[in-house]
């Protein structure tokens, strides 16, 4: 699939859920206790051929510090209007992240795959600390993450 199509499908279904075919999906991640300053994560979904397909969710506010969410920064080439509107606080050691959006039906069971790039200040990046193909199968399974996350998992 062109990645123009799926970026506009996608941003269709984020804010403009009344003109394309989408679900609520609520999306989970779980913090590990790392002792750490809060972290940065980055949600975003790529197409079958690893390309990127749009944000879904940035979590930290100051932007000099996106750079450090690298897999994400890379495919966007750090554009801000990437996230514009879908940002919120850093999420703390040991807390959870919980976020409800609608989600196009056509990203399900086609190939695309959820990432989500961690960052912490004054400890290890970890780019694509999460990636989980989006499939009607997998929704409600957890998965671990690499470093900062214990678990991850989306539900519709």
């Amino acid at each position: 699939m062109n990645p123009i199509p799926a970026a506009l499908a996608l941003t269709t279904a984020l804010t403009l859920p009344g003109l394309a075919l989408a679900r609520p999906v609520t999306l989970t991640a779980n913090l590990k206790d790392y002792g750490g300053e809060g972290a940065y994560l980055a949600v975003y979904v790529t197409d079958a051929q690893g390309a990127y397909a749009g944000s879904l969710w940035m979590a930290g506010g100051k932007s000099k510090y996106y750079e450090h969410l690298s897999d994400w920064y890379r495919a966007t080439g750090g554009d801000m209007a990437q996230i514009a509107g879908i940002t919120g606080a850093s999420v703390g050691s040991g807390r959870q992240l919980t976020i409800t959006l609608d989600l196009a039906d056509t990203l399900m069971d086609a190939g695309y795959v959820l990432h989500i790039d961690a960052a912490v200040e004054d400890m290890r990046d970890s780019p694509s600390e999460i990636t989980v193909p989006l499939t009607t199968a997998g929704a409600g399974q957890a998965v671990p993450g690499r470093r900062y996350i214990a678990d991850f998992s989306y539900s519709m």
